[in-house]
C-alpha cells in the first residue's frame, strides 16, 4: 500500500518544512521520488506530525488505547500496569492497529500501603481488574523486585516517593536507601528508572538515588525547591510534565471546598523554570479511565506547556521526538525515511496555533489508516 500526502506542512519532530510531500509504504515512511500512490491525500492547509506520544498514562483496558488513537496519540507510556493486564494489552497491541501502541513500567515500586494504594481503593478500581500488587519493604528486596518486573515484561521501572502530603493524607513511603537500591538494580539489568515524586523533598531523594527521569514536575516553589532545577539540569534528568494532572487535582479540591496549595500554579512555575534551564520536558497527562482522559487531554497538556513558556515547536517535540528519544523508541517520534508510519494529520498549523492539534483529519498507526 502506497499513500501519498501531497503539499503538506511538515513538523518532523524537530523542525517545520512549509510544504513537502510524504510517502507511506506499508508500515513505514519511504523516500519520495515522484509518482502516484494507491491513496492520494491533499495536504493543502494541513500539517503532518509524528503520532503523539503520551509519556505518562495508566492503561487498564483496551478502550483506553482506543480513545488515545482516536485523538492522535499513537503510543502511550504506561506507568503502572499489573501482570494480567500487561500481558493482555501487549497481545492486543501486537495484533491490532485500531488502538494505540503501548509500553509499560509494569508493577510500580512503592512501600506497603504507599501511593497509589489509597487512590485505587477510593476509585473502586477492582472493577477494572486491579488486585493487590507487589510492594517493597527494604533495600534487601530490591534485586528480587526488579527481577520480578523483568519477568512480567516491564520496559522500565517506576518508583514512588510520595508521603501523601499533596493528596491531603499521610502515607508510607520508600526510604532513600530503598530507592537507591532499586535504581542500582534496575540499571544493572538495563532498565531506565522513572520516579513519581511531587514535592521538592521527594524529588531530592529521587535525584540523589540516580533516577533517569521524573514522572511529574513538582509543586512547591520556595527558593530551595527551585534550586533543584540546576541539579536536575546538570544530571541530564528528563521530566514528564503532567500539568493537566495538577490542574485536575486543584480543580477537584476547589470543587470539594478543600484547603489546597496552589498546586497547578506551582507546577506551571516549576515547568517554566525547568524549561529555562534546558531540562528536557516530555508531555504526559497521567491519564486514567477517569480524569485526566486518555488521548484528548494530551492536547490540553500541549496548551499548558506553551503557557509555561515552551514555543509551539518545543511543545510538539515534547509529545513526539523527546519521549521517543528518552524511552528508547528509535522507530518513531520523527518523520523520516525508514521510520514507522505513526502519523497525525491535522487541519491548520499547530506550529503557530497549538490548538490545531485537536483538528484531526487523519491518523495512521503502523501505516494503517485509522477510521475515526
Amino acid at each position: 500500500m502506497r499513500t501519498v500526502i501531497r503539499d503538506v506542512r511538515l513538523f518532523d519532530g524537530a523542525k517545520t518544512t512549509p510544504r513537502t510531500t510524504v510517502l507511506i509504504v506499508d508500515d513505514h515512511i519511504a523516500e519520495f521520488e515522484g509518482g502516484t500512490g494507491d491513496l492520494e491525500i491533499d495536504g493543502t492547509g494541513r500539517t503532518l506530525l509524528p503520532g503523539l506520544i503520551d509519556a505518562h498514562t495508566h492503561t487498564f483496558v483496551v478502550d483506553d488505547l482506543r480513545a488515545a488513537l482516536t485523538n492522535g496519540v499513537t503510543t502511550e507510556l504506561d506507568m503502572f500496569c499489573l501482570p494480567p493486564s500487561l500481558a493482555e494489552l501487549r497481545k492486543q497491541t501486537a495484533e491490532r492497529d485500531d488502538i494505540a501502541d503501548f509500553r509499560s513500567a509494569g508493577t510500580l515500586a512503592t512501600a506497603p500501603g504507599g501511593h497509589p494504594s489509597q487512590l485505587l481503593a477510593a476509585a473502586g478500581v477492582e472493577a477494572l481488574g486491579v488486585e493487590p500488587f507487589d510492594t517493597i519493604h527494604s533495600p534487601g528486596e530490591a534485586a528480587s523486585f526488579v527481577e520480578a518486573r523483568l519477568a512480567e515484561g516491564a520496559d522500565y521501572l517506576k518508583i514512588v516517593i510520595d508521603d501523601g502530603a499533596v493528596h491531603g493524607t499521610h502515607l508510607p513511603v520508600l526510604s532513600a536507601d530503598t530507592a537507591t537500591a532499586l535504581v542500582a538494580e534496575a540499571h544493572d539489568v538495563g532498565l531506565r528508572v522513572i520516579a513519581h515524586a511531587i514535592t521538592a523533598a521527594e524529588v531530592r531523594i529521587a535525584v540523589d538515588a540516580g533516577v533517569d527521569g521524573l514522572a511529574h514536575v513538582w509543586t512547591d516553589t520556595t527558593d530551595a525547591a527551585l534550586d533543584l532545577v540546576n541539579l536536575i539540569a546538570a544530571q541530564d534528568i528528563f521530566v514528564v510534565s503532567t500539568l493537566v494532572y495538577f490542574e485536575a487535582i486543584t480543580h477537584n479540591a476547589a470543587a470539594a471546598d478543600c484547603a489546597t496549595p496552589a498546586t497547578a500554579a506551582g507546577a506551571s512555575q516549576v515547568a517554566r523554570a525547568l524549561h529555562r534551564a534546558g531540562v528536557p520536558l516530555l508531555a504526559g497527562t497521567d491519564a486514567t479511565p477517569f480524569v485526566p482522559a486518555h488521548g484528548v487531554d494530551l492536547h490540553h497538556e500541549l496548551a499548558l506547556l506553551t503557557a509555561a513558556g515552551l514555543d509551539n515547536e518545543q511543545a510538539l517535540a515534547a509529545a513526539t521526538s523527546l519521549p521517543a528519544h528518552y524511552f528508547g523508541l528509535a522507530d518513531r517520534g520523527r518523520i523520516a525515511p525508514g521510520k514507522r508510519a505513526d502519523l497525525l494529520l491535522v487541519d491548520g498549523d499547530p506550529t503557530t496555533d497549538i490548538s490545531a492539534t485537536r483538528s484531526i483529519a487523519e491518523v495512521w498507526r503502523r501505516g494503517v489508516r485509522h477510521i475515526r
